[in-house]
């Protein structure tokens, strides 16, 4: 599955995230009470999810009410205290509060920037504490709601907007500084309309839930889109697009390590090989290179899953003493679906039980090949050239694959 986050014509607002969450199936009744539940914490807050049409778009309306005076302005640090605190006497998913902390973090740096201030010393001065952590807790909510940590998301270009705004410190163009700072990197564009159209509150959440950035929308088949409203109302529709579809290869979050090596002799290498592939690398690859001073090296390539990656970064720097390893995180490999089946195989009037593994694409089979290991047994064991034994074993898999699929 693959999702993408389309802000391209009306940019992006906490808001309007939840709406097309809420739009694409998050129960609004659930929204509503987490919503409501943590932000009341921080200032009497009452939430409405209400069906809108904007411009021809039916969508949802996150909007959330507060009294006036209400919605007091908070320190960066007393925030993410009382997060803490309202976490541990809570049932929801702590991984909820832990990825909101990680947003209000980035709104802080970027904050923290802009006014050359500390952490500790910084508060936000344009949103609410109220507004701000109901935004936040009910995105991140519908983001593991949906699954999406699961599956890859993608961002298309931002409409920031244009003109300039009234802030506490007087009027600022458009994006603000903060919204410019947490955008960094990133595709931007302005307008199509003289006012703010990508939020703090919107970017940090973009840029915490998508796993990469796209000019243009990949190759998928969608499947669920949804709609979150924004407040304004332009000549077009103000709203913020999500789609959920199912692209054509899958795709599986890996991190590559990298480092180069000129110190290791044979030996060693075959070790360290040997040793990263028991301490949890999905591959290991050494390529001979030509390094500086044209001395003769290797590149070290580990493949690894994101909850391996620290542990294998340890085991690297320890057994080689390298004084740097290059990381490629959250990268993305298509993989084909796969099966594994035991099968009987009769050589030499002698019946073995022999594992071969099927891959699909589209749900069709693209390979068909017997595990090596098992290989190897059987041509140990009768003494037949580990040739002949591959030749009989895919001779038995074709046609076990013939009659049974």
């Amino acid at each position: 599955m693959v999702v993408i986050i389309d802000p391209q014509q009306s940019g992006i607002a906490g808001n309007m995230i939840v709406g097309a969450f809420v739009d694409m199936g998050v129960n609004p009744n659930e929204m509503k009470t987490i919503m409501e539940k943590v932000a009341n914490e921080f200032g009497k807050t009452t939430i409405h999810l209400n069906k809108i049409n904007k411009k021809g778009i039916q969508s949802i309306y996150c909007r959330v009410e507060i009294p006036k005076d209400e919605n007091p302005h908070i320190h960066y640090t007393e925030l993410i205290k009382k997060l803490d605190t309202i976490s541990q006497n809570t049932d929801y998913n702590p991984k909820i509060f832990e990825l909101s902390k990680k947003v209000f973090q980035k709104i802080a740096e970027a904050e923290s920037i802009v006014h050359g201030k500390s952490l500790q010393e910084i508060h936000f001065h344009e949103v609410g504490a109220c507004d701000a952590v109901a935004d936040v807790i009910g995105s991140v909510y519908g983001y593991y709601k949906l699954g999406l940590d699961k599956t890859q998301v993608i961002g298309l270009p931002v409409s920031v907007g244009g003109g300039n705004i009234k802030s506490s410190h007087g009027r600022i163009p458009v994006p603000v500084p903060a919204t410019l700072n947490i955008l960094k990197g990133i595709t931007i564009k302005g307008g199509p309309v003289e006012t703010e159209l990508a939020t703090p509150t919107g970017a940090a959440l973009y840029v915490t839930f998508c796993d990469e950035f796209k000019q243009f929308q990949p190759s998928l088949k969608p499947q669920i889109i949804g709609y979150g409203a924004g407040r304004k109302e332009f000549n077009y529709p103000n709203v913020l697009r999500i789609i959920q579809g199912e692209n054509q290869i899958p795709l599986e979050k890996i991190n590559v390590i990298e480092t180069n090596i000129d110190h290791l002799n044979g030996e060693q290498l075959g070790y360290l090989f040997d040793k990263l592939i028991k301490e949890g690398a999905n591959d290991v690859i050494i390529i001979p290179v030509i390094m500086k001073k044209n001395r003769p090296g290797q590149i070290l390539k580990v493949i690894s899953k994101e909850e391996n990656t620290e542990h294998l970064l340890k085991t690297i720097f320890t057994e080689t003493g390298s004084l740097g390893i290059r990381v490629t995180p959250m990268t993305h490999r298509g993989i084909a679906k796969r099966e594994f089946k035991k099968i009987p195989i009769t050589i030499n009037k002698q019946e073995y039980e022999i594992t071969y593994k099927i891959a699909y694409i589209d749900n069709k089979i693209i390979s068909n090949r017997p595990e090596f290991e098992d290989m190897k047994k059987i041509a140990l064991k009768t003494g037949l050239p580990l040739k002949n034994v591959v030749e009989q074993a895919n001779i038995t898999i074709n046609k076990h694959l013939k009659e049974n699929i």
